[in-house]
């Protein structure tokens, strides 16, 4: 493994950020296995996945090189059927164990009115409370993913959480996902035949057309495009 300078591993301590660039820098090339074993031998249990499940190249990642690190998933209350069915076929492959951390309110039509906001509640105060006492988490984030996302580091201070935030498979682009997903041979959402490129919430994501935006079919015919989990 290369060398990466030494990172602080206590949830209280700022890193340096000099070292968070230097890392990030060190690991631009490395493969995604590397990158997280790199992560987990620095963090141990401080660290966690969050998993969307739009996919499982993250859990698939992870299961080679730190089957014990903690993987979440955010139930909004609002995913697609097919997605909660995905997400027990993925926990049953992996026998992971799996920390679902949910909304605590009822449904309503918060979407509806205030989409801003029901993704403040729904999807970004669950995954803060998951992320109490962790020192770092991992992500799925990409650059491919959209022109908000094209500058996503390697490694970098979630300055908001107070965590440093390891991106794996950030330069990563869709072909690779595609041909790791092929050669893996693993399983796929069910909707991502359909014309859903990026699968959220049900009332807020629709298919797109082939070459379109990946992110073209979340809120769609709004100016919003992120959820706030990664801003």
């Amino acid at each position: 493994m290369r060398h990466v300078s030494a990172l602080p591993l206590t949830a209280d301590d700022v890193p340096d950020l000099d070292a968070l660039a230097d890392a990030a820098r060190a690991l631009e090339d490395a493969p995604a296995t590397e990158i997280i074993a790199w992560a987990h031998e620095r963090f141990g249990d401080g660290i966690v996945l969050a998993a969307s499940f739009q996919d499982c190249v993250m859990i698939d990642l992870v299961q080679q090189v730190a089957p014990t690190l903690g993987i979440t998933f955010v139930d909004t209350g609002y995913h697609f059927a097919e997605t909660l069915w995905y997400v027990e076929q993925v926990r049953r492959r992996y026998d992971l164990d799996l920390v679902v951390a949910g909304a605590e309110l009822p449904g309503d039509d918060g979407w509806l009115t205030d989409p801003d906001g029901c993704c403040a509640v729904r999807k970004v105060a669950p995954l803060n409370r998951a992320l109490e006492g962790r020192t770092a988490w991992l992500s799925g984030l990409r650059r491919a993913d959209g022109a908000t996302r094209a500058n996503t580091p390697i490694v970098s201070y979630d300055l908001r959480r107070g965590l440093v935030k390891v991106n794996p498979i950030a330069t990563w682009t869709d072909e690779q996902v595609e041909r790791y997903q092929v050669e893996r041979d693993l399983p796929r959402h069910p909707l991502a035949d359909r014309g859903y490129a990026s699968i959220g919430c049900w009332p807020c994501t629709r298919p797109v057309a082939e070459g379109d935006d990946p992110r073209a079919g979340r809120w769609a015919g709004s100016t919003k495009t992120e959820c706030g989990l990664h801003l």
